[in-house]
């Protein structure tokens, strides 16, 4: 054990990782149920090929780990956290490959230090395998390009079709590969090998289940996924708030000394190609390739197109690696500086909630609401309970309540993967309900005052009740509307003929 500490403390790097991650696991427990959580939780629990919005493996992760030490939020999030020390770990391994002693231990500084790092083991997302399959796919591919080793192709085909059953942006995985192939004088031939081939072939096979999914119910997934984001960006209309906003959400995720690296080191090595034609060596265009497509691609749509905080999440693995070999140590010890400010700010407001999140995304009042709706249905009895906010309420609610509790497919609307869960709506004719309706701005503790205009389609008579008030720290911070609901109909045009 001393020998252990003596090496930690003679090891600055390390000593940063496990002070990040240390104060990471020391939060975990204030940490609330986050609707992701619950989200994906809800994956686990009903296990299946893949799903409506993404793959399954988020959802397996946390079936497998809840399985083992019991349901409770803690144990969510530590799976997220778990994983997320092992893409630690990963990158570590990956960054050595390219880096330097020292520049290694800077990179991994980088990566511990930046926000995205803390949501990543704090929030379940496919993000947060995405990421550990990512970094081992390519691993996998460094040693089999670079150092030959052919059965790493196996392992790299693997790896990349285990990152795309985390989240479809790993198809990038393939594309940056080709790209790097195509690119490199040195390696272009590998294009013909076999070793290569099997690699592709291996990675379809690995994701058959989630085609297979999409194949049995219409390409449901995959139509989500594209159309309506294609049909956008077709559109192509200028907003300065998309472009600024994706702004916003990258200093926030690397913080500026990061963010203003990558995007130096970008411009450099764009402008290189573009104006001197030449190529960086075989090593940085290996991570250009699994850089450039996705951090480039995903910006270049920002002026057009909402590009949300996390799709750019897989190119940092590469781009730190790259901003390792131009930061120095001033700028280092600013980033670090930076990080600590801003995670004593995180920390502030998980544990004393300093300033109200107005927005379903938060950790807040989820069990107290479960509690307040359990009393509801001991009040009005024999009902059952659904909400209209595509997942998060009603994800929630299933997380801490015996009873099932239902999404706005009981009024009709398209409701994510609650569409797949094989219920029966029609055995719900006839009963009450009790519908549960966020007030995200919470302004008063008023009634609405008017009901969705849905509802009345569906049940004979509406009636608003007092709404649901949460309270943290003795402030009201949160506020749901509830409504009752009599004699439900699932298919209200067959009832009325």
């Amino acid at each position: 054990m001393s020998k252990f500490l003596s090496f930690i403390k003679n090891n600055k790097a390390i000593s940063w990782v496990l002070g990040f991650q240390l104060f990471r696991l020391i939060l975990l427990p204030f940490m609330g149920l986050m609707p992701q959580d619950a989200y994906y939780y809800l994956y686990g629990q009903n296990l299946s090929l893949s799903y409506f919005d993404h793959p399954g493996m988020i959802g397996y992760c946390l079936r497998l780990f809840t399985d083992i030490f019991g349901q409770s939020v803690f144990v969510v999030k530590l799976t997220d956290f778990i994983i997320t020390s092992l893409t630690l770990f990963s990158f570590y391994k990956l960054a050595s490959y390219f880096l330097s002693k020292q520049k290694a231990e800077n990179a991994i500084i980088l990566l511990a230090s930046t926000l995205f790092i803390s949501i990543l083991s704090f929030n379940s997302t496919p993000d947060v395998p995405l990421l550990l399959f990512w970094t081992l796919s390519l691993i996998c591919l460094y040693k089999a390009i670079f150092e030959e080793k052919k059965g790493y192709w196996i392992l790299g085909g693997i790896a990349m079709g285990l990152a795309f059953n985390s989240k479809y942006t790993a198809l990038v995985l393939q594309i940056g590969l080709i790209l790097f192939l195509i690119f490199s004088k040195k390696y272009r031939k590998l294009l013909l090998s076999p070793w290569f081939w099997l690699s592709i072939i291996i990675s379809v096979a690995i994701t058959f289940p989630v085609w297979y999914w999409n194949y049995q119910n219409e390409f449901a997934s995959f139509a989500f996924q594209s159309s309506e984001r294609t049909s956008s960006i077709t559109e192509f209309k200028l907003d300065a708030g998309y472009f600024f906003g994706a702004i916003g959400h990258q200093l926030f995720l690397l913080l500026p000394v990061l963010f203003l690296v990558f995007i130096t080191f970008t411009f450099k090595f764009i402008k290189r190609a573009l104006l001197k034609f030449k190529l960086p060596k075989s090593k940085t265009l290996f991570l250009l390739a699994f850089f450039i497509p996705t951090f480039v691609g995903f910006f270049s749509l920002t002026p057009i197109y909402w590009v949300k905080l996390n799709w750019m999440m897989p190119s940092y693995i590469t781009g730190i690696i790259l901003a390792g070999m131009f930061i120095n140590k001033k700028l280092l010890k600013i980033q670090v500086i930076f990080s600590i400010v801003f995670h004593l700010l995180v920390a502030l407001e998980v544990l004393f909630y300093l300033v109200p999140i107005k927005s379903d995304d938060t950790w807040v009042g989820w069990k107290e609401l479960a509690i307040e709706t359990e009393k509801l249905q001991e009040e009005y009895t024999n009902t059952f309970v659904f909400s209209d906010d595509n997942y998060k309420t009603s994800a929630c609610l299933n997380f801490y309540m015996d009873d099932k509790v239902y999404a706005q497919n009981i009024i009709g609307l398209p409701a994510l993967h609650f569409d797949y869960l094989g219920d029966n709506l029609s055995t719900l004719n006839g009963k009450n309900a009790i519908f549960i309706d966020s007030d995200k701005r919470f302004k008063n503790k008023d009634k609405k005052g008017e009901n969705h205009p849905k509802i009345n389609n569906y049940f004979d008579k509406v009636t608003e009740l007092a709404p649901i008030i949460i309270k943290r720290n003795g402030k009201e911070v949160r506020k749901f509307w509830v409504f009752y609901c009599e004699n439900y109909k699932a298919n209200p045009s067959s009832t009325n003929k």
